[in-house]
């Protein structure tokens, strides 16, 4: 396989279901306070999380997929990002942002102009400008660059790891999506998120498409970045990988931890910079999880999956811009406990019967052999 078809098989797969939906014209004739003008530059992040700069490109960017009003009574276009942007922050009931003072909308109105908003980011013209895996050799190099110069570590394209993000119970009638298979290990339904991130917690890929029984595992086995990465391999380019907690399988394009090295060992020394590298996504998700609250555990989206995944892509958009543009995070609320949907899910029995699987898996050998290289070259000093 030519290298460049393996960059364009990529993004001709890339884990994104779009269903074009149009919205309806939402009217509302009360008069509300513009908060560009009525809201400081840290007010106005602290309330839709993108600066005013930013959330004018946002406005731009989703004009030609949003419907422009036809009457003087209609909400424009920027009022419906803003209503947008406000839940997406605030994570609460859909009649709380309707009734705040710089969006002033009905509660019907505002699940409408959520659904309209989150259907225009996932255009594809929109969702692959902002969230994409490196689709070339020099990004790809330029990835892993980043994370050599933060760690000294080389060949890390991201780092992977999976969150839930709560829904409420969907229609036990679906026989597509039954009802019994969106409740996770922790008893709540959640979509199971697979994230990648990089050294600067920009999210390179994303799958939301998973109910929340499916472990990480399965979400990565069914990934198109775990098919690319394996052809990379298979076409002699070999030094390329990710960074993965201990639920996933060792292979050559996914390195993880070792089990249990001896203390003060060059094991236990690649175990530690593996850690301090892999905080990258943790830290990534909070940051998410904290700029849109709508995707924390107690927020619970109140929408089907389907919409529950386009809302979580919009997030992770959104997350990528503000990154960019180097948006700060609002102050954390200390009172508040907050749970991330970031668990370990290892079986034991697959733990303890490890070493025997080991043994008959050539993937795994030869991921074990650049493991150990690594160790070789870099701290076995």
């Amino acid at each position: 396989m030519d290298d460049l078809d393996l960059f364009e098989n990529l993004r001709a797969v890339e884990n994104l279901e779009i269903i074009e939906m149009d919205a309806e014209i939402v009217r509302n004739s009360r008069e509300a306070l513009n908060p560009f003008q009525h809201l400081s530059d840290r007010q106005f992040i602290g309330k839709y999380r993108l600066s005013k700069d930013l959330c004018q490109i946002v406005i731009d960017m989703v004009r030609p997929f949003m419907k422009e009003p036809s009457r003087q009574s209609a909400l424009t276009i920027e009022r419906k990002v803003l209503t947008a942007l406000r839940f997406l922050a605030a994570g609460s009931y859909q009649l709380d942002v309707g009734e705040n003072s710089h969006s002033l909308v009905s509660q019907p109105s505002v699940s409408r102009i959520i659904e309209e908003f989150v259907n225009a980011v996932n255009n594809p013209s929109i969702f692959e400008k902002y969230v994409y895996f490196p689709r070339n050799f020099e990004e790809l190099n330029g990835s892993c660059q980043r994370f050599y110069n933060k760690y000294s570590f080389p060949g890390i394209i991201g780092v992977i790891d999976c969150t839930h993000v709560a829904i409420v119970p969907p229609k036990t009638e679906d026989n597509l999506y039954p009802e019994h298979i969106y409740v996770n290990r922790k008893g709540y339904h959640s979509i199971n998120t697979q994230l990648i991130c990089d050294a600067d917690l920009k999210i390179i890929n994303v799958s939301a498409k998973f109910p929340g029984s499916a472990n990480d595992a399965c979400v990565w086995n069914s990934s198109n970045v775990k098919t690319f990465l394996m052809d990379l391999h298979e076409n002699g380019h070999a030094s390329y990988f990710l960074l993965g907690d201990s639920g996933y399988a060792l292979r050559p394009w996914l390195m993880t931890p070792y089990l249990d090295p001896a203390p003060l060992s060059p094991e236990a020394s690649y175990n530690n910079a593996f850690c301090s590298i892999r905080s990258t996504i943790e830290r990534c998700i909070g940051v998410l999880k904290m700029r849109f609250r709508c995707l924390l555990k107690h927020r619970v989206l109140h929408y089907t999956p389907n919409k529950a995944s386009k809302i979580i892509n919009t997030c992770v958009v959104l997350h990528n811009m503000c990154i960019t543009d180097n948006v700060s995070l609002v102050d954390v609320d200390e009172d508040e406990i907050i749970d991330f949907g970031i668990y370990q899910t290892l079986d034991e029995t697959l733990l303890n019967n490890r070493g025997m699987v080991n043994l008959r898996n050539p993937e795994l050998s030869s991921g074990r052999h650049i493991r150990d290289q690594i160790v070789q070259t870099l701290f076995n000093n």
